[in-house]
């Protein structure tokens, strides 16, 4: 069977994207060959700075050739519906079509349409320009002529216009070759944007830029080799990581891998080739995440630690892409001079923000709203991060405001976590301090961890310095959780009040999209209250938060236009509110507290425990998402999660209590019990029976229904008992005893039976059951 080669060559694709684009073009292309009728053995993608590659083995060599019947309209049907028959038949009379009797519904017309198969190389030269045409990338580009304005003429060249094709970077060649294994192969030469597909390719830029003949992928992929290209991607990583190490060891060092800049790199390069450079050692007292960010981000580069040693050495790794003449001195000399710059301009960053700011007569006012000492350079930047009002968001106000909020937040946390509430003050204020430090503007991904080096410099509390740092974290599924109290009070009160903010306005994830990342801060709260055994009633918190969010956007504006208390009648606030309202603040408008939770929801009655609940939801949620990553069932977890369950700790609990359980014997028997006893009392639910609202002792008339009530009132105060101390496997043990008596109650006792009193004092007895075993579980949801 015929293989496929097809290679895509541009000018220099960026690194970030080209993993990607291969995994693409093997997708769109092989699902339109099969589409098309067409099978294949297998497929794989390359990649290189400069070129997309797809080798497919094993495709068939036509499509199989297809037979269709269409029904149609019956014979005696409107002359314009069988004409619309023909016509998506593809027929010019009835006379081609067949004529087909069914006894039932009378003759009606068939069109049998047959297909013939056609050769595989017809498809590819038909599918492959709309693939190149469409291809997603997530930005292109026109070039030469077609990249000028429609219309516009240069040199007597019209340009296309947006119908011209567009490109990741200006596209050079395509190859496209198809044939058997061991015969002569053939070039399918489609044609897009005057570009002709061939069998003619080039190799690296600089060492071997003739061009180079291929029939099939085993002489190109040769080819390439030979010309100073390695196609594939993890052989270029592999080579780079191994040649690294060897590099370092070889120096007394050991390499700090990091798999981000090791593909990157790796796409930056047809031919790697790991060379050293050097900068001098003084400046080893810059953090070493800054030198390891800059050489990262401006040079590509790797840096070293001596081995088995901590800190950084003055010695990093670069790789180049040739293999120059004089063994790359010249490629290192240049490398370390733009080192040596960008860390004079960290060193820069690095001093200047352990000095005063120039304008501190300015920030008292800010410093006093935060009790800032403005001889300390953190407190300085903290003032000025307020003074400059920079907006956190349009509709949720300024930064400034949003650490006034994150503090509140963090006080009332504070005792719930069981943090000291002085030092969870200062670091909710430090906290965000550090985005207006020179080395944080340079690189935003230090934020934290720079506030927690300056504000240790500056004499803080080692929990104050931690809290700066982890406030932001976990920043996802695999990021550590704060373990320090106070880091962990301040990144619940930085995560809550960026979830309550923006479902106060609105801004919810919807499908695929989370720009402000609600999600990742969300399971970063879930996974703070489990991991951390925080125990906090998040319906009443969240509820509260909403009103004092509330309070703090609108409150002015809403009551500017008022007088008096009472005024709030004629805007449909209820009376006895109002009248609330009025003797507890004096009737004034201007006695009202802002901050009072109870004031504000007057104008909006309700909508902080609807905006809660809402909120609750999605907590429920990523904690589903949570407990299932840890191997819970997903029917234990909808067993335990009701929609008004707030404390997130004591669902995992119950979930762990019950996983464990049901597997038992008495778990089994628990389960077989409850279900028998609550199907049996669903089904006459639906049927509106009536059922007592208590079992009445005196309607107990057979020992089996008797002993029954007995085990039920007996197990359900163990089982109370046993939940007042969150001891969930105890309690499930007591419920556990129900199996016998419920098992003997339904082959004694006839539940439907005709006294309508008895059976709805009967069906009360079931009721009791899932009121009972409800204290632990909705065992219904539990398959098995």
């Amino acid at each position: 069977m015929p293989d496929l080669l097809l290679e895509l060559r541009s000018e220099e694709i960026p690194a970030r994207m080209q993993r990607k684009a291969a995994g693409d073009l093997k997708k769109l292309v092989t699902d339109a060959l099969v589409e098309a009728g067409l099978t294949y053995e297998g497929a794989r993608e390359y990649w290189t700075p400069r070129r997309l590659t797809l080798d497919i083995r094993g495709l068939t060599a036509r499509s199989a050739d297809q037979r269709e019947e269409r029904k149609g309209p019956r014979t005696d049907a409107p002359e314009k519906a069988i004409e619309g028959f023909l016509r998506g038949a593809g027929l010019s009379s009835v006379s081609e079509a067949q004529v087909v009797s069914d006894p039932k519904k009378g003759d009606f017309y068939v069109a049998v349409i047959s297909r013939p198969g056609r050769p595989a190389e017809e498809i590819i030269a038909d599918v492959m320009p709309g693939i190149i045409r469409n291809f997603p990338w997530p930005k292109s580009m026109r070039w030469g002529a077609a990249s000028m304005p429609k219309g516009m003429r240069y040199a007597g060249i019209e340009g296309k216009g947006p119908e011209s094709l567009r490109w990741v970077r200006p596209l050079q060649s395509i190859v496209c070759v198809f044939g058997p294994e061991h015969e002569e192969t053939q070039v399918i030469p489609f044609e897009i944007d005057g570009l002709t597909a061939s069998n003619v390719t080039y190799g690296h830029r600089f060492h071997a830029p003739e061009a180079i003949t291929v029939r099939r992928f085993e002489d190109y992929a040769s080819s390439l080799e030979k010309a100073k290209v390695m196609l594939d991607a993890d052989r270029r990583k592999d080579v780079i990581l191994h040649d690294a190490r060897d590099l370092a060891f070889a120096s007394g060092l050991d390499l700090i891998e990091d798999e981000g800049l090791l593909e990157e790199v790796s796409g930056l390069v047809e031919w790697p080739h790991v060379l050293m450079g050097e900068f001098e050692k003084e400046y080893l007292g810059i953090p070493s995440e800054i030198i390891r960010l800059t050489i990262k981000t401006n040079q590509k580069c790797f840096v070293t630690r001596p081995q088995g040693g901590e800190g950084l050495s003055n010695r990093f790794i670069l790789v180049s892409n040739i293999e120059a003449k004089d063994g790359g001195k010249e490629i290192v000399h240049g490398n370390g001079k733009v080192v040596r710059a960008r860390l004079s301009d960290a060193r820069h960053f690095w001093t200047r923000d352990q000095g005063d700011l120039p304008d501190l007569g300015t920030l008292v006012e800010s410093a006093k709203k935060f009790d800032l000492d403005l001889k300390k350079p953190l407190d300085q930047r903290m003032a000025k991060l307020d003074a400059l009002n920079v907006t956190f968001h349009a509709k949720l106000g300024t930064q400034g405001e949003r650490v006034r909020r994150i503090r509140d937040l963090a006080q009332q946390l504070a005792p719930i976590v069981g943090a000291d509430p002085t030092l969870v003050d200062r670091a909710a204020v430090l906290a965000k301090a550090d985005l207006r430090t020179e080395a944080v503007g340079e690189f935003p991904e230090l934020q934290g961890l720079m506030g927690r080096k300056y504000a240790t410099l500056q004499g803080e509390n080692p929990s104050v310095a931690a809290a700066i740092e982890d406030h932001y974290k976990p920043q996802g599924p695999s990021d550590r959780v704060p373990d320090d109290k106070v880091a962990i009070t301040v990144a619940l009160a930085d995560k809550l009040d960026t979830l309550v903010g923006f479902w106060a306005i609105d801004e919810k994830p919807t499908g695929s999209k989370d720009p402000f990342a609600l999600r990742r801060a969300a399971l970063g709260v879930v996974r703070i209250l489990l991991e951390r055994k925080v125990r906090l009633p998040l319906k009443e918190f969240l509820t509260r938060s909403f009103y004092r969010l509330l309070a703090e956007l609108y409150y002015a504006d809403k009551f500017s236009s008022l007088e008096r208390i009472d005024e709030l009648k004629d805007q449909g606030v209820q009376d006895d509110f109002v009248d609330d309202l009025s003797a507890r603040f004096g009737g004034s408008v201007k006695a009202l507290d802002p901050e009072d939770d109870y004031a504000i929801a007057a104008f909006y009655p309700g909508w902080g425990e609807e905006k809660a609940a809402d909120l609750l939801s999605f907590f429920h949620d990523r904690l589903k998402v949570y407990l299932r990553d840890i191997g819970a069932r997903y029917d234990i977890i909808d067993a335990v999660l009701t929609p008004d369950v707030d404390d997130l700790l004591l669902v995992a609990r119950r979930v762990e209590a019950l996983t464990a359980f049901i597997t038992s014997e008495d778990g089994k028997n628990l389960l077989a019990g409850t279900k028998r006893a609550v199907q049996l009392l669903a089904a006459e639910e639906k049927k509106g029976t009536v059922i007592a609202d208590g079992v009445s002792e005196e309607l107990l008339t057979l020992d089996a229904e008797k002993a029954l009530w007995s085990a039920i009132t007996a197990a359900s105060k163990e089982a109370s008992d046993a939940i007042a101390k969150e001891d969930f496997r105890s309690a499930m043990e007591a419920l556990s005893k129900l199996r016998a008596p419920v098992d003997r109650f339904f082959e004694d006792v006839l539940v439907n039976d005709e006294d309508a009193a008895i059976r709805a004092n009967r069906l009360a007895l079931l009721k009791a059951i899932r009121e009972a075993t409800g204290t632990v579980a909705d065992f219904s949801k539990i398959s098995g």
